[in-house]
């Protein structure tokens, strides 16, 4: 009996399919205990040979719920996948990196600026590929040359939003839905879960108190995990959710370095092979956003060098221009 087709039957989740393949002839079984089930499995057979060729096609591998190669993180679930959908690998230390979409400019530069620490000390940078702060842990991630895992609340052939297509293409991505399952908003805490399992902490940058961020950071504090957060202003509603979870003893992190020692990871500071007036402007923005004045100031330049400098680093996708004239890291 093909375990993925048991797996695509609608009423057969993770117990009972296990259950169905430690039998010594599972279709038995099934015709025994779940006759509801028997008018639904020739569609379930065509279904997982269909799957299976759709996934070759994009170079995708199906891990199932049965098979070794299924993360032992995520069998530990109170309600695993019965499968899931990899394109690329799964690696490890795992370090999860969320936040709500409709970030500030300080949490998005933040983010992109933890995400890159996290990459350059050897972590795994695990997020949702949404808009907002995922956006730019996988971002941070990539530009330190370091390998970053989308995790999809949609197939892996519908990525969504559909403007980060491109940034899908860059990254792992892991889904537990069937290829052709577009996004729903109920799909999204079931993605979340995957992110909390997968990751040895979960970081939660800025968040309102709605946000499902803390839903990833609540099924990490069920399983064990670690759980980190970056303060905001107590009058912001974007942070609301970020601050609770400090109030309620969340890790802070005020810095990119408070992450990496709470989690024992040490940075490796890459050099871009810069002039030395460009790395000690890199070096300043790297530090936090920044007025062209102030980086002057800092670095005895003229405003008008300064401002030559940052063309220079936008065109290499080293800085980028930030609402209010300020500039920040790219």
């Amino acid at each position: 009996m093909d375990p993925l087709a048991l797996a695509l039957l609608p009423g057969i989740g993770p117990k009972r399919l296990l259950e169905l393949l430690l039998e010594e002839d599972p279709l038995s079984a099934l015709r025994a205990r779940f006759p509801q089930a028997l008018p639904h499995l020739e569609g379930a057979l065509a279904r997982a040979e269909a799957e299976r060729r759709r996934a070759k096609a994009l170079g995708v591998r199906i891990l199932g719920l049965w098979e070794e190669a299924f993360p032992e993180s995520l069998k530990a679930l109170p309600q695993p996948p019965t499968h899931l959908y990899l394109k690329g690998s799964l690696e490890s230390p795992a370090v999860a990196l969320v936040g709500t979409r409709k970030a500030s400019p300080w949490a998005l530069g933040f983010a992109r600026r933890l995400a890159r620490a996290l990459a350059e000390a050897g972590a795994y940078v695990v997020s949702g590929l949404a808009r907002g702060i995922d956006r730019e842990a996988h971002l941070g991630a990539l530009e330190a040359g370091g390998r970053t895992l989308g995790v999809l609340g949609s197939a892996l052939d519908r990525v969504y939003p559909p403007e980060h297509q491109s940034l899908a293409e860059r990254v792992d991505l892991l889904s537990e839905f069937p290829f052709g399952t577009g996004a729903k908003a109920e799909f999204f805490p079931r993605r979340n879960r995957l992110i909390a399992g997968l990751a040895q902490a979960v970081i939660v940058v800025e968040a309102p108190l709605d946000s499902g961020a803390l839903i990833t950071a609540r099924h990490a504090l069920e399983l064990g995990k670690e759980v980190l957060a970056v303060p905001g202003r107590p009058t912001d509603e974007n942070s609301l959710g970020a601050n609770r979870l400090i109030q309620d003893g969340a890790y802070p992190v005020l810095a990119p370095e408070d992450a990496l020692s709470y989690l024992g990871l040490k940075g490796r500071p890459k050099d871009p092979g810069l002039p030395p007036e460009e790395q000690a402007l890199y070096e300043a923005l790297r530090k936090g956003e920044a007025l062209p004045e102030d980086l002057a100031q800092a670095l005895g330049l003229s405003v008008g060098e300064v401002l030559g400098l940052l063309a220079r680093l936008e065109l290499k996708g080293l800085a980028r221009a930030l609402p209010g004239g300020r500039y920040g890291a790219g």
